[in-house]
């Protein structure tokens, strides 16, 4: 049984689909005004193995992220760069999808944007104003949020906080200090005609009118929202602020909020000069010994983002690569097709991602099965060879964790046979003439 933690309930539930055998799943992507950095792929990973974990549990999951790509910082940005907002988020878009591949995470079903959403937007936000949750003021749209039951809920902010807190702007336009913008009133940048003249909408209502848009059957309520944990508040306590209205739903039966990543022990920010882009993670270290640095922390933890990090999480991928690398060449050796194995994942790896997603766990049992699958190669395991990769891969395949696997040749096969037969006869000259040929094409 699937068990998750549910910010808006504050506790760890059994999970059950609205659906039988049906998932659905949406989490926040990225504003696309800069180049992608480290804590952007913090909930593509986190989501990705709940994709993955829920597929190899035997769900129909439909896995939704979008690209808000309506926004004062896209806007500005374009402006400084001389080209449209469309151009700046096509190729930062192009960017990030490259990025999601090089950390091993599935791309989603759908990745929509506000701006191909735009008719379906101004009729939620009309929706809003004809039963009265929301009204319009020179030219701008605010939700009442004191009609909203329960507002505050996920978040744990209450209205008496939130009045004292110094999170409510002054703004003369409103009718409460508390209500939020559906859509705003602009002459700058992008934006769009509606009955309340040319503007664009509010980024909390984006995300809530997408959900409700490919989500339309069920009403615009999902299974799993998910995101980063700065993100509970306000923007998701106000995209069900909106859904409560629209729809007398919570959105999501279940939310789900990752916790950040901590450039060597401080938060990393622009401020403090320390925001580390994912491309040059990738060049320098690669994208899976990134995916295994945040997997060795639980989601809902900070996870360190240092040097000594990196390095430990390079290495331990060099010894997945290296152990599944020699085991395939040692089937294929023994004519054993790598086609024919069984890459089922096993039951600790499973248990523990069924556990809220506790990947620390997770990684212990896949690092037991690594040593098991190295006693396989010298011949000293109880699991055969076979039985042992089968494993190893489908807990490779289960935590999003991809290896390139040799192909044997014809030719590939004789030059080992050639080798061993070197080495047997001592003629080590030979014998290192060969190891190199096969090093060249990556085989020893």
């Amino acid at each position: 049984m699937l068990r998750i933690y549910n910010s808006l309930t504050k506790k760890v539930e059994d999970f059950h689909s609205l659906v039988p055998g049906v998932v659905s799943l949406y989490f926040c992507g990225p504003t696309v005004y800069n180049d992608p950095h480290v804590g952007n792929f913090r909930p593509v990973i986190t989501f990705d193995v709940l994709r993955r974990l829920l597929l190899a549990l035997g769900y129909q999951v439909t896995a939704v992220s979008n690209y808000t790509d309506v926004d004062d910082k896209i806007i500005q940005r374009a402006l400084e760069l001389g080209i449209t907002e469309k151009e700046l988020s096509d190729s930062i878009i192009k960017e990030y999808r490259h990025l999601v591949d090089e950390v091993g995470a599935l791309q989603p079903t759908y990745t929509p944007r506000p701006t191909e959403c735009m008719d379906d937007i101004i009729r939620y936000v009309e929706d809003l104003v004809l039963n009265g949750s929301a009204y319009a003021s020179d030219g701008d749209v605010y939700l009442r949020v004191r009609k909203i039951p329960h507002y505050g809920e996920l978040s744990g902010n209450s209205i008496e906080e939130l009045e004292a807190g110094a999170r409510i702007a002054v703004d003369e336009k409103k009718e409460d200090p508390l209500d939020f913008a559906l859509w705003k009133k602009t002459n700058v940048g992008i934006r769009w005609n509606s009955p309340w003249g040319e503007g664009r909408p509010g980024w909390h209502t984006e995300c809530c009118v997408m959900i409700n848009s490919i989500f339309r059957e069920e009403n615009g309520l999902i299974d799993i929202h998910g995101g980063g944990f700065d993100l509970k508040f306000p923007h998701h306590e106000n995209e069900m602020a909106q859904a409560k209205a629209h729809n007398g739903n919570t959105l999501a039966r279940y939310w789900m909020h990752n916790g950040f990543i901590d450039i060597r022990g401080e938060k990393m920010s622009k401020s403090l000069g320390n925001v580390v882009l994912m491309k040059d993670v990738v060049k320098e270290y690669g994208g899976m010994p990134f995916r295994l640095m945040l997997l060795a922390a639980h989601y809902r933890a900070p996870a360190t983002f240092a040097e000594d990090t990196m390095k430990e999480a390079l290495k331990k991928y060099n010894q997945i690569v290296n152990a599944s690398k020699k085991a395939a060449i040692s089937l294929q050796r023994r004519n054993i097709s790598l086609d024919s194995l069984n890459r089922t994942p096993s039951d600790a790896v499973l248990s523990a991602l069924q556990d809220d997603l506790n990947t620390p766990n997770a990684l212990t049992s896949l690092y037991e099965e690594l040593k098991t699958l190295n006693q396989a190669i010298l011949g000293k395991s109880y699991l055969s060879l076979e039985d042992a990769l089968g494993i190893f891969l489908g807990d490779l395949d289960l935590l999003g964790i991809k290896v390139t696997l040799p192909t044997l040749t014809a030719e590939d096969k004789a030059l080992y046979e050639e080798y061993d037969r070197a080495r047997n006869e001592k003629n080590f000259a030979e014998s290192d003439r060969l190891r190199s040929l096969l090093l060249a094409k990556n085989l020893f």
